[in-house]
Parts: structure tokens; C-alpha cells; sequence
């Protein structure tokens, strides 16, 4: 499916000079979405993945789904603060600053096959970030699931030795 036909371009957004990539209308398109999640979904079983972790917000969008299609758990990955058991967590750079990611700290078991998905993949931070936190929980990363990626901000040179799905690519 060109799933690119049900995303809107949003000029100036959030910052002049951005073209924002809206996945709320693949969202409202029940056949698309599936579809989409379908592929994800065949991504994992292809993998033999045991556990999704996805970052928040849109991380949760892609791979709650996935996890339910699958009859298998999903684990959030959040802003410090906001899960309210022990975790463990890791800095990151933003484009501006710096932010921190946390996951409870017994989400994975080690050896546990991992799929980390997420909306986007763009300068590769966050999910640089997902798979340190995965890892230091002895978790295995099988593979990394997106729906979009914007391949001129080489996201991907971050996430080199990891198998990457990407079901859009904007140039």
C-alpha cells in the first residue's frame, strides 16, 4: 500500500522552515492503519520477537497494536517522572538540550527478543536511546519498526548493526 497517500503535509509546523509529517490521517483510515500495523506485525513474527518497547507518545500508537496482534506484552518507554515504579534511564540529546528516557527497570528480561517501533525515525536519538535502556536490561533488539523516516536527517547511521523497517521513506 503507499501509505504516503493518507499522510498530511503540514507546512511551518511546529517551527517555520518544517514540513511537519501527520500520521493522525493514516490513523483515521482504518484499511491503511491496519494494513500498516499488519507489516509490523510480520516484521516481528519474521523475528520471533517476545516484548515491544516503543517511546512515547507515538511509539505507543505503532506498537500497542503490534503487541496485540501478537498476544505478547508491550513495554513504554517515558520522560523521566512519568512511570511509577523503579526504572532505569538514560540522557539523550535533543536538538536543543538534552532530555531523559526511562523504562521500568523489570520490563525485559534478559535474552528477551525486543522490537522497538515508533512513528518516526529522524536524527535516530530516541531510539539510540530505547536501545541502551533495552540492552542494559539484558534485552536482545531484533529490530527497530517505523513508520515514517526522513532519511536526509541519517537517522539510520545511528542505528547501524540493527535491522531497521521503515514502511515510508521522505527524501
Amino acid at each position: 500500500m503507499d501509505y504516503k497517500q493518507f499522510i498530511t503535509l503540514v507546512e511551518d509546523w511546529p517551527k517555520e522552515g518544517v514540513q511537519f509529517k501527520d500520521i493522525t490521517t493514516l490513523m483515521d483510515n482504518g484499511v491503511a492503519y491496519k494494513s500498516a500495523v499488519d507489516e509490523i506485525v510480520q516484521y516481528a513474527k519474521d523475528r520471533q520477537v517476545d516484548i515491544i518497547v516503543g517511546p512515547e507518545a507515538r511509539g505507543f500508537i505503532v506498537g500497542c497494536p503490534v503487541a496485540y496482534a501478537l498476544e505478547i506484552g508491550f513495554a513504554p518507554v517515558r520522560k523521566e517522572g512519568k512511570l511509577p515504579r523503579e526504572v532505569i534511564k538514560v540522557d539523550y540529546g535533543l536538538e536543543y538540550g538534552k532530555d531523559v528516557l526511562t523504562i521500568h527497570k523489570d520490563a525485559i528480561k534478559p535474552g528477551q527478543r525486543v522490537l522497538i517501533t515508533d512513528d518516526l525515525l529522524a536524527t535516530g536519538g530516541t531510539i539510540e536511546a530505547t536501545i541502551k535502556l533495552v540492552e542494559e536490561l539484558g534485552g536482545v533488539v531484533v529490530g527497530c519498526a517505523f513508520l515514517i523516516e526522513l532519511s536526509y536527517l541519517n537517522g539510520r547511521d545511528k542505528l547501524e548493526g540493527y535491522d531497521v523497517l521503515t514502511l515510508m521513506e521522505y527524501n
